[in-house]
């Protein structure tokens, strides 16, 4: 199980990044569209680390939606 974080990026496009993942980021034209292709990109960054040999980091992080 990863976190992910989805917004609305500048363009009007949905974008999610998993921060446990460096570098693992996708986007989409919908909440729903952006959640499946995040999910997906997971799913192959875990795989390519495994098959390169190397450790899958932890999820570690936390997050929390603090309002100002």
């Amino acid at each position: 199980m990863r976190q992910a974080i989805i917004f609305r990026g500048e363009d009007g496009f949905w974008v999610a990044e998993c921060p446990s993942l460096p570098g693992c980021i996708s986007q989409g034209e919908t909440r729903e569209e952006v959640v499946q292709n995040i999910r997906e990109a997971i799913q192959l960054y875990i795989e390519t680390l495994e098959e390169d040999g190397l450790d899958v980091p932890d999820e570690l992080f936390e997050t929390f939606v603090i309002a100002v």
